[in-house]
């Protein structure tokens, strides 16, 4: 299907530990460029999630930003290790009996001991693995809403297509009547100017002129053209070089068109065309 390049997703989770929320933004580029704002504790992390982008996406410049608010440690609730307490008093009770005079210690002063207390918060390495799963959710929206944002653009850009498609019928439908018109203007002239006509000279003027005002061989091109546009619209993966190198041919032909013209209603259609023709191709600088 179809992707464009200009999209973003916000994607936020919150824990008993903290909250953390991706921002990934999307835009137009020729190659695929991300950058990264991240909290220093998760800077480790950039190359998984660079990895990640380059399976997923092709070209497109991202500004990705992580948020990470830890919970208040004052707020966390602390409780007892009962393993490392009993040890302790244990060891307590065992110093009591070796020696006269120990003081016993404090509540406060067991409860500062290492490994009495156990924090709830969870360990950096479960805070990590969020922050890794949150980015995936958050490339994946992103992917979506650059498909759907396609969609609308090969709708654009078929409409434009329709209309080429009717300008070179109309004008392949007009050529012999043109062409026969100019004869009869050029005929026309000479008489009206009271020249002796010499039929081979008034026959080698119209093979002239009517090898100038042969446009069929531009006409079927910009059929191919946009027959092939149509195809590639259909194909999966990255195809906007692919269609950009094609608005280049169509304008290419719709400037011959435009230089071979000989009636104002060939310019006309000629002018049309680029019109169109650079309508299609601003679309398609956001085309993936």
């Amino acid at each position: 299907m179809t992707a464009s390049m200009t999209a973003f997703s916000r994607q936020e989770a919150r824990y008993d530990w903290g909250t953390i929320s991706w921002e990934v933004r999307s835009v137009n580029q020729r190659y695929l460029e991300p950058n990264f704002r991240l909290p220093e504790q998760f800077r480790e992390l950039e190359f998984s999630f660079r990895d990640l982008l380059r399976k997923k996406l092709n070209r497109g410049k991202l500004e990705c930003q992580l948020r990470y608010q830890a919970v208040d440690k004052a707020a966390t609730s602390l409780t007892i290790n009962p393993d490392n307490a009993q040890a302790l008093a244990n060891a307590i009770h065992q110093l009591d009996t070796w020696f006269d005079d120990i003081k016993t210690p404090s509540p406060l002063q067991i409860l500062q001991w290492p490994g009495i207390l156990s924090d709830s918060s969870e360990d950096a390495d479960t805070i990590k693995k969020a922050v890794v799963e949150l980015f995936g959710k958050a490339v994946n929206e992103l992917i979506e809403m650059r498909l759907r944002e396609g969609e609308q653009l090969v709708a654009i850009i078929e409409q434009r297509l329709d209309s080429i498609d009717a300008i070179v019928a109309e004008v392949q439908g007009k050529l012999p009547t043109i062409i026969a018109a100019q004869k009869q203007n050029l005929t026309d002239k000479l008489e009206a100017a009271k020249v002796e006509l010499d039929p081979m000279r008034v026959e080698a003027e119209i093979v002239l002129l009517a090898q100038k005002a042969d446009v069929a061989e531009e006409l079927d091109r910009l059929a191919t053209h946009t027959k092939e546009v149509r195809r590639q619209l259909q194909q999966k993966g990255p195809i906007g070089r692919r269609l950009d190198f094609l608005m280049q041919e169509l304008n290419r032909e719709a400037n011959t068109l435009s230089s071979k013209s000989i009636v104002v209603e060939t310019t006309q259609s000629a002018v049309e065309l680029k019109v169109l023709i650079e309508q299609m191709r601003e679309q398609i600088q956001n085309i993936e």
